[in-house]
């Protein structure tokens, strides 16, 4: 039983999820979400801040500021209130009111920018206000989860070498795409010491970082309205998208077998199955996809049916969800 004095100090860094029996293949899920922060966000968030600390820009008094559709903002208000740094988080209207109360109570200011950019949705907003706070006032320190090498470094440093020395045999790896801080991460560590294994991403459909249109979404986490400067899509084999009705469809399928997991979450599972189903391989193929978050944080929103249904229409959830395989619909 480890003994800590710190949030960050603690994350459950190797539990998997079989879920042969749920997505109708073989699939192991590395469950991020068992910290503190509740998210693979902690990792990130810790190694953000580290390298402020280590280059001197952040210090005693010191006050971040970050854009974050949520989780990033829920780890770092967790380390900000241990380490006695100010911290103000800058988010939009998708962001869930369980993540904006989290914040408040470790202490930390919550900024909402209401109105989208027109040329980069609520991130572009996002991402201006914070410009013009940090061109006003000194005190700020803007990490930029979205181009700060750190991001990936936290992946490249724990992330990847806890699944490889888990999986030897590791055929193929889905990550979510959100800033592309994991999926950099895990795909250098693996291009460098793995090459053989297959990096396959998975993205929201109205996200532009992989060049698609940009479209209204509605679920925080993964996708983007501004290309994420981190990503080199050289190390990325393949890219899946991922209809947000079927990342609820996904949700509430694993919801019903008992496991409560993100909107995060259910994308990736969702394009991995798709991704297995469509690309055979070998009967013994080693497949694992990463579990950014835990579904606390969504009770308001893909686990509520009034919401589903409002949003994506009245058929979202019809299908018998406890008896089949998690096959996304467009394949049914």
């Amino acid at each position: 039983m480890p003994i800590i004095s710190a949030p960050h100090q603690y994350h459950e860094e190797d539990l998997y999820v079989d879920l042969a029996d749920i997505v109708g293949t073989t699939l192991y899920l590395k469950c991020e979400g068992l910290n503190f922060a509740g998210s693979i966000k902690l990792k990130t968030a810790r190694s953000l801040v580290e390298a402020a600390e280590d280059c001197g820009v952040l210090g005693p008094g010191g006050v971040i500021v970050e854009s974050s559709s949520g989780n990033l903002g829920v780890a770092l208000s967790i380390i900000a209130a241990s380490k006695g740094y100010g911290f103000l988080c800058v988010t939009d209207p998708r962001c869930n009111d369980t993540a904006r109360q989290l914040m408040g109570a470790l202490g930390a200011e919550v900024h909402t920018v209401r109105e989208p950019a027109a040329d980069g949705g609520y991130l572009g907003a996002r991402l201006r206000y914070v410009e013009e706070l940090c061109a006003l006032d000194s005190r700020y320190v803007w990490l930029n989860q979205y181009a700060n090498p750190a991001n990936a470094d936290a992946h490249y440093r724990w992330t990847a070498p806890a699944i490889a020395n888990r999986f030897a045999d590791l055929d193929v790896l889905f990550v979510g795409a959100g800033t592309t801080g994991t999926l950099m991460g895990c795909a250098r560590y693996f291009k460098e010491h793995r090459p053989d294994v297959t990096m396959v991403a998975v993205d929201s459909v109205g996200s532009v970082t992989f060049g698609g249109p940009a479209l209204p979404r509605m679920i925080p986490g993964l996708g983007t309205g501004v290309r994420p400067p981190l990503l080199d899509v050289s190390w990325v084999d393949d890219v899946v998208h991922v209809d947000e009705a079927d990342t609820v469809r996904a949700c509430h399928r694993l919801a019903g077998c008992g496991f409560l997991f993100g909107g995060s979450t259910g994308t990736v599972i969702s394009g991995a199955a798709r991704w297995l189903a469509q690309n055979a391989g070998r009967p013994d193929r080693v497949a694992v996809a990463i579990a950014p978050d835990l579904g606390e944080r969504y009770l308001d929103s893909v686990y509520r049916p009034d919401w589903v249904e409002k949003t994506y229409g009245p058929d979202v959830l019809t299908t018998k969800l406890e008896e089949e395989p998690l096959i996304p619909m467009s394949l049914v």
